[in-house]
């Protein structure tokens, strides 16, 4: 998932997918040039191929990989990519629309960015009208990390989101700070503000500055589960001890079960509203 749950770009990096890392920036924002993949279908292979820094357990989410790769070749007037000076891809940012109204919604769903990419498609594939876009990720090429990148490209998303005609923008964000707490509750930490009002989250903080406000906590927003060699692949860790595992990258501790061969991370999210 920078893909960011609304997420952006590492382990900190929109799942709503929304995850970053914090290298100097070596690309000044002002020089960069924002299109959708509607634009410039042409860039297709150089958007999807664009270096990340996901950790490698976050894109083993089974939802996530059934649905996301589809976005760009079936919704790519909602993909945005920039290009510095010399014509290089330096960040991408994926949203789908979707029916919030539709029978058996209207609230933001505790499965957070899972859900709304099943929803999303699912609308499509059945003819019906979205009303409410939802951001899927903001991604950074590492060398472009820390500079500002990430907020530019949220604006992109919103700005595009009304010029087709939608009034809300919102986001299953995933908080970039909270790996570096991973007991912490979820509902107790996107609620921490700093004096001056905003979101203690470096990326919370960042849909804030944008307008939106905190919805609600998505409980269960992706799910990887895995046997424990594929663990072990992925993270480099022994996993062989039951209980909770604190991973590099996690937002919470994955729970590993030795006598099943099996260990599951069900990461929590932050929907986020943006009123347009």
């Amino acid at each position: 998932m920078t893909r960011g749950p609304a997420r952006a770009g590492a382990s900190g990096a929109s799942k709503t997918a929304f995850r970053r890392s914090r290298p100097v920036s070596t690309v000044p924002v002002m020089e960069l040039k924002v299109s959708t993949l509607a634009e410039r279908p042409e860039m297709l292979e150089r958007v999807v191929g664009m270096a990340d820094t996901w950790p490698q357990f976050v894109v083993q989410d089974l939802v996530g990989n059934a649905h996301y790769g589809r976005i760009a070749h079936e919704l790519p007037q909602y993909v945005q990519f920039a290009e510095d000076e010399r014509g290089e891809v330096v960040a991408h940012a994926y949203s789908v629309p979707f029916a919030l109204a539709a029978e058996g919604r209207g609230r933001l769903p505790g499965r957070g960015w899972d859900q709304v990419l099943v929803w999303a498609f699912a609308d499509l594939r059945g003819g019906v009208r979205p009303d409410t876009v939802s951001a899927i990720s903001v991604v950074i090429a590492p060398h472009a990390q820390g500079g500002g990148l990430s907020a530019r490209m949220l604006s992109a998303m919103r700005d595009n989101a009304r010029a087709h005609g939608f009034g809300e923008v919102v986001a299953p964000v995933r908080p970039n700070a909270k790996h570096l707490e991973p007991h912490t509750p979820i509902e107790e930490y996107a609620r921490r503000v700093r004096p001056d009002g905003l979101p203690h989250d470096p990326w919370l903080r960042v849909h804030a500055r944008a307008g939106a406000t905190i919805d609600s906590v998505a409980p269960a927003s992706m799910t990887v589960a895995g046997s424990l060699e594929q663990w072990r692949e992925w993270t480099g860790l022994p996993f062989d001890t039951a209980g909770d595992i604190e991973v590099p990258g996690a937002l919470v501790p994955v729970r590993c079960e030795p006598e099943r061969d099996h260990a599951v991370y069900v990461e929590p999210n932050v929907w986020m509203r943006h009123p347009l």
